[in-house]
């Protein structure tokens, strides 16, 4: 029982250690080269997971050579955009000026009740709002409405608005996060200055701290602070 348990964080670990060196993704975002890879990997940690008869390497190995196989492959379509068509594929311009194109779903195997659900869930239930739809390589559908449908912008308005930041997180649950104090520029005695001013006495008090995207400080005290 103890050797099963400890086959299974082992390979555990390697699994997250190989996603992790593969890249941040989705699982609906993945290329298919990408999903064959994941499935290929998850079944070969499973065998040797499941049946202690089998060596432990005998499932490493070939997770690292397929880890090895998705990392050139990233790189071949990173470099060479012909490649890239090949391997990842093209998107497919599914409505053009609110006409569905009969052949590229036919070609696709895109039946026009998936189309009409994708728009539906994106928001467009009528097709002649739609200046372009196109199915992406990842399997998303990206839909361009057209200009008469589009939401209005600031600068539609003629609006002067102020360039937004990127929010900050600065204390979660009590932690001071020292990194994101220097992308904010400030210190561990100006946040407890600030936090002071407000009454409050320790960033352990403190359940979330952050800057909005205006650059404003914002916090959120813990529940037993505020019920003592």
């Amino acid at each position: 029982m103890i050797i099963v348990i400890v086959r299974t964080i082992i390979l555990y670990a390697i699994i997250l250690i190989v996603m992790r060196i593969m890249g941040k993704r989705q699982l609906g975002q993945l290329q298919p080269f990408e999903l064959v890879i994941t499935i290929l990997i998850s079944e070969l940690a499973a065998v040797p997971m499941q049946d202690t008869g089998i060596p432990l390497i005998n499932g490493i190995i070939p997770i690292f050579i397929l880890m090895t196989a998705q990392i050139l492959l990233s790189f071949i379509t990173l470099k060479s955009e012909k490649a890239r068509g090949i391997i990842c594929g093209k998107p497919s311009i599914l409505i053009e000026d609110g006409n569905i194109m009969e052949k590229e779903l036919s070609k696709l195997y895109f039946n026009i009740n998936d189309l009409l659900e994708q728009l539906r869930v994106k928001g467009y239930p009528d097709i002649k709002d739609v200046e372009f739809a196109i199915l992406e390589t990842e399997g998303q559908l990206s839909v361009i409405p057209k200009s008469s449908k589009r939401p209005a912008t600031p600068k539609d308005l003629k609006l002067n608005v102020t360039q937004e930041k990127i929010p900050i997180t600065i204390i979660i649950d009590g932690v001071l996060i020292k990194e994101n104090l220097k992308i904010a520029r400030l210190s561990e005695k100006d946040i407890s200055k600030i936090l002071s001013q407000k009454g409050v006495n320790s960033f352990k008090e403190v359940f979330f701290a952050g800057l909005d995207s205006s650059g404003q400080f914002f916090f959120q005290i813990k529940d037993f602070v505020r019920n003592r």
